[in-house]
Order: C-alpha cells, then structure tokens, then sequence
C-alpha cells in the first residue's frame, strides 16, 4: 500500500515536471519491491529529462535483466545512450 502511494506521488510529480522529486519517490519505492520494472521505467524518464543519462541507462539496463522484452527500457536506453553521445561530441569539441 505504502508502494502504491510512493509510486503515485512519484507520477503527479511527473506530470508536473518535478523530476528530481520524482526520482526520489521512485528510489523510496525501490526500497520496497525491486522487482517492479514500471518504478524504474519512470524513474529512467526522470533521468532523462534531467539529463543524467548513465543512470537512465542504468535503470533500464536493469529492467531488461528482469523482463528482456519491456519496450520502454528499450526505448528510453537508446534515449539515454543517444544522451550520451551528444554529450561525447560536445565535449570532444565537435
């Protein structure tokens, strides 16, 4: 029940761009059930927007270990590695 209502003040504060509330209120639920791939679907999201792409990777390299067909991990990997190589030619100077 406590995971539910994480797990939805986690979504409200998705819908109101508070990302970095977000991911906190997914990382609360973590503690609590590591094996709901949704939790770190979104939290993937959060990281996205807040560009912190190796933790979106992270989060949905994990989500693939558990359920190898999810297609949000998927998607939001490419995102989160897509992220990455912007930042490597930005930073190469290119």
């Amino acid at each position: 029940e406590k995971f539910k209502t994480l797990k939805n003040e986690g979504n409200d504060f998705v819908k109101k761009g508070k990302y970095e509330e977000a991911v906190n209120k997914y990382s609360e639920c973590m503690k609590l059930n590591t094996e709901e791939c949704a939790i770190y679907t979104n939290r993937a999201l959060c990281y996205l927007k807040l560009s912190k792409y190796e933790e979106a990777k992270q989060d949905c390299d994990h989500v693939l270990q558990i359920e190898d067909s999810n297609i949000k991990a998927f998607y939001r990997r490419a995102l989160a590695y897509k992220g990455l190589q912007v930042r490597k030619k930005n930073m190469a100077g290119i």
